[in-house]
């Protein structure tokens, strides 16, 4: 394949070659990720801040809204990007506003917190999504044999984009119910494309390394809102017991989830079923991890007295995320029959140890609660690979 960068001023937009060797992220992406993550910091502060000062219930709506306007932003343009990728100008030109809509959209999530203002977040949103029609329309126009597809995807996500505009003249409840079909019909617009166009050329072990990649990232916004935790707590009154234990129970989760999530077989994607399956389940992977940062910061709050909730609450919002985490990724494995976590009845009862953990968290106190949550998963992690072990000895 010729080399592709800045020089190439246009190159036709074709599908390119799902059997294509050696198929990595280009920088652009990866670019393209980071910006996307500094959404996810800001959603996963204003998670941490509802948290610490006991607005878990109304932050909770807020977080998962916000969180689904930046994946499904980051989903559309990577799958969009797995099957047309040009790397040239044009597209480059138009991802860059895409990545501008998403700073727009992280600008506004504060107000989407606070007084539960959409408009600046909804600004955001509608401009990444204006730059993907414009790629879509791009990819109508010089390959004719996905045109159709093509202009699906432009037409459903034009048509959608007019509802969030409206959406923002509704009152409550009808903002939030109007949300909730949105989502829907944004999750939509992708089946209706391809199953009753020409299904795009997505390339599976590309796709698969683009999850995979986001999650390191998002993974890493966590040991970030930990730092900054730990960062207040020394310098307001040292490193308590209890600020150790939350700081070391932090590492080896996070350092589990990790481990947990790129343990067995490589994920491949055997139709477009198991694709979407896996995408619409990854909704529930990036925003259940940024979540485990907010809980690990609350809880270093917590360890030096400075929030206004209890050790119960914040514990459940550190297992929850976690055992989430772990019953979505199990779920995951099994549908698309990628046999990546071949153990269901371990996964399954590490995610019930987490959250019987946290039952017990007012006993235990927040530093041994988080520092148990932590070698709880690392125990699953353990029993999982003893036990995959086993069975490949025995084969």
């Amino acid at each position: 394949m010729t080399e592709r960068g800045i020089a190439d001023w246009h190159t036709v937009m074709r599908a390119r070659d799902p059997r294509e060797g050696h198929r990595a992220a280009t920088p652009l992406e990866l670019l393209f990720d980071l910006c996307f993550v500094v959404a996810v910091s800001q959603a996963a502060t204003q998670w941490h801040h509802a948290l610490s000062e006991g607005h878990a219930g109304a932050g909770l709506a807020g977080y998962l809204m916000v969180f689904f306007a930046i994946w499904w932003a980051w989903m559309n343009f990577t799958w969009f990007a797995s099957a047309y990728d040009t790397d040239d100008v044009p597209y480059r030109l138009l991802t860059l506003l895409q990545m501008a809509g998403v700073l727009v959209l992280a600008a506004g999530v504060p107000a989407a917190f606070t007084e539960y203002d959409f408009t600046v977040i909804t600004i955001g949103y509608v401009v990444m999504r204006v730059a993907m029609i414009g790629q879509w329309l791009r990819a109508a126009a010089e390959h004719a044999q996905g045109r159709r597809t093509a202009l699906r995807y432009a037409t459903g996500i034009a048509v959608v984009q007019l509802g969030w505009i409206a959406r923002l003249a509704l009152p409550q409840p009808w903002g939030l119910i109007g949300f909730v079909a949105l989502a829907v019909a944004e999750m939509l617009v992708p089946i209706w494309a391809e199953y009753r166009g020409e299904a795009t050329s997505w390339h599976p072990e590309h796709i698969a390394e683009r999850y995979g990649l986001l999650t390191i990232i998002v993974l890493g916004e966590v040991i970030l809102a930990t730092l900054a935790g730990v960062q207040d707590a020394i310098s307001e009154h040292g490193l308590s017991p209890s600020v150790l234990m939350v700081i070391l129970g932090g590492l080896v989760l996070v350092f589990s989830l990790w481990w947990i999530y790129f343990t067995g077989a490589e994920t491949t994607f055997a139709s477009l079923r198991t694709a979407l399956i896996w995408g619409y389940g990854h909704y529930l992977i990036f925003a259940s991890i940024a979540a485990v940062g907010s809980g690990l910061h609350t809880a270093l709050n917590i360890a030096e007295h400075t929030a206004h909730t209890s050790v119960h609450a914040d514990a459940f919002a550190l297992a929850v995320p976690v055992g989430l985490f772990l019953l979505v990724l199990l779920l995951l494995h099994r549908m698309t029959g990628t046999g990546a976590v071949g153990r269901p009845i371990i996964i399954a009862a590490g995610a019930v140890l987490v959250l019987v953990l946290a039952a017990t968290s007012d006993a235990l106190g927040i530093g041994p609660a988080v520092l148990a949550i932590g070698l709880a998963t690392t125990a699953t992690l353990a029993a999982e690979l003893v036990s995959t072990a086993r069975s490949a000895s025995r084969s």
